[in-house]
């Protein structure tokens, strides 16, 4: 499904890839829903409980992310309510969930505290993420650069 995100959006800086997502992604809430939804979370119940998020708020998000085709709204089994389940859109940010992640393995705690793991299937930790360039060298911000849109 495609959404025309740019027809509802008042956009940061219109031609910027990193500035329209962080516009539709960019605020805690948001990033902290995407990743609930991707360990497990279905309801509103759900996310409350997971994120500690009020009410209001969580509503605001959930919609948000709805309307701009992140999350859909299904039916749960018993018909009785919605549950939230992540689209193709949602799925795709979760290369960015893991690099935000392991910064925060890197950066946001001490030496030695205790923090949550990302691990796969064989519970092995997830290995670090690092862009590479078609001929696998490791790509960093000195040996890249944006080519500016016309």
């Amino acid at each position: 499904m495609t959404y025309d995100m740019a027809a509802s959006i008042a956009w940061t800086d219109p031609s910027c890839p990193v500035a329209r997502t962080t516009d539709l992604v960019g605020d805690r809430w948001s990033l902290l829903v995407i990743r609930d939804a991707m360990d497990g979370a279905r309801s509103f119940t759900d996310f409350q409980r997971r994120t500690g998020i009020a009410r209001n708020i969580l509503t605001d998000r959930l919609r948000k992310l709805t309307a701009h085709g992140l999350i859909a709204q299904v039916d749960a089994q018993s018909g009785k309510r919605k549950l939230y389940e992540l689209t193709d859109a949602g799925k795709d940010l979760f290369p960015v969930i893991v690099s935000l992640r392991q910064w925060g393995e890197r950066h946001a705690f001490a030496a030695g505290e205790d923090h949550s793991v990302l691990v796969g299937d064989n519970y092995a930790r997830v290995p670090e993420l690092v862009p590479m360039s078609a001929d696998g060298t490791p790509l960093t911000s000195e040996n890249t650069r944006v080519r500016r849109a016309h």
